[in-house]
């Protein structure tokens, strides 16, 4: 079946006025690449997580700042990273860039988030650096994973993607203990510059460096030489850098998105109590992990199992047909041709994550959506859902 005319889509960018208005004030400004409007996105960033001390860095994506991350807490060719299966490539193909090999993990049954057990079965000597992945907008278990890193000497790196605003044992993510988390403002995130990033760290010499190298390795920032009322046309390449820097286009867009994300996230989590409520009396789906108590759960993604006598790639494509977008996370690394070739990898040896692929289809959850739209998802569920059963 086609899908209806009338179709809700998987993710939209909640964008009003006010980011308009930012941007155009940046157009009219004359400085459109990263200068002062990036500066105090930065800024207003470590305010938000609630210390103006840490370090910010402002990216053009996550992808940019997890590489810059690793590069700057010296991964080196050789070494080995660990993280889970189940996550978006991006988490691993930053090891690549560095020579590295990504050693890759199964993920807890009860969090869905890196099985910190799982971790310390493959330390090595050659581990330098784990990549704890919070999953959906739930974090995961950093207490055990900062204790196993510590035990073991190894750098943290937290791909917090989903994570914002999100906490752990009551702390932000982005202010725990670890060498550098990073932040994605992608379309579809729970706050957005279009494409955009975010590295925050206490170390100030990984800032440093991650600076240096997300423009080139050049020492010094381009505002700062080309905002100067003197001559500062000078300037030295210290490292063959990248071009990871954001521009103040998108800086615009999430100094007013910043401003807004926790009512954003207030809604995510109205739209997944519905959801919740809703799917309690519909027999065999499970929904995903509740944050754990006290702890602030940002919702990005609402991935449902369905249940096991219903086939999951039909469950999609007959939810197309009642015009409701839908998307997969994720299919994991381990089922990815150039990851299962490359490190020579086996589903079996990823119980949770293979079992919980097979079933997963994550439904649309973004501040767009009404409550109208909402019941609508739910409606199309058990729609799809009594259809199949009957068969």
């Amino acid at each position: 079946m086609s899908p209806t005319r009338n179709m809700l889509p998987f993710a939209l960018p909640d964008v009003g006025e006010e980011e308009i208005a930012e941007v155009v004030d940046t157009l009219r400004s004359g400085w459109l690449t990263t200068g002062p409007k990036a500066r105090r996105f930065e800024q207003a960033f470590a305010e938000f997580l609630g210390d103006a001390s840490l370090e910010t860095v402002a990216v053009n994506s996550a992808t940019a700042g997890l590489h810059l991350a690793l590069e700057a807490a010296g991964v080196a060719p050789g070494d080995e990273v660990i993280t889970t299966t189940h996550t978006f490539t991006a988490s691993a193909e930053v090891i690549r860039y560095l020579g590295a090999n990504p050693v890759l993990v199964d993920i807890e049954e009860h969090s869905w988030c890196i099985d910190p057990r799982e971790i310390e079965k493959h330390v090595t000597a050659r581990t330098k650096a784990i990549i704890a992945v919070h999953f959906g907008g739930r974090s995961a278990n950093m207490t055990a994973i900062l204790d196993i890193a510590r035990r073991h000497r190894l750098k943290v790196i937290e791909d917090a993607a989903h994570a914002l605003p999100c906490t752990h044992r009551g702390a932000m993510i982005g202010t725990l203990e670890s060498d550098a988390t990073v932040f994605s403002f992608y379309a579809n995130k729970t706050m957005t510059t279009g494409e955009g990033g975010m590295l925050v760290t206490r170390d100030a010499a990984l800032a440093k460096r991650a600076r240096t190298m997300r423009l080139h390795g050049i020492d010094r920032d381009a505002f700062a030489r080309f905002n100067s009322t003197v001559p500062a046309w000078r300037y030295d390449i210290v490292a063959p850098g990248f071009k990871y820097n954001m521009t103040d286009i998108a800086a615009a867009i999430g100094l007013v998105q910043l401003r807004r994300v926790r009512d954003m996230q207030q809604r995510r989590a109205d739209i997944a109590r519905q959801f919740d409520a809703a799917f309690a009396s519909m027999e065999g789906i499970v929904t995903p992990p509740q944050a754990q108590a006290g702890d602030v759960h940002s919702w990005h993604l609402y991935p449902i199992l369905v249940p096991p006598r219903v086939d999951r790639d039909r469950f999609i494509d007959a939810m197309f047909a009642q015009g409701i977008g839908m998307s997969v996370h994720y299919i994991p690394l381990h089922q990815q041709s150039y990851w299962r070739a490359s490190c020579r990898l086996d589903a079996r040896d990823f119980p949770v994550s293979e079992s919980m692929y097979q079933r997963t289809a994550s439904l649309p959850i973004y501040t767009r959506m009404t409550d109208a739209d909402v019941k609508r998802v739910i409606a199309a569920v058990r729609t799809v859902l009594d259809q199949q059963e009957s068969r």
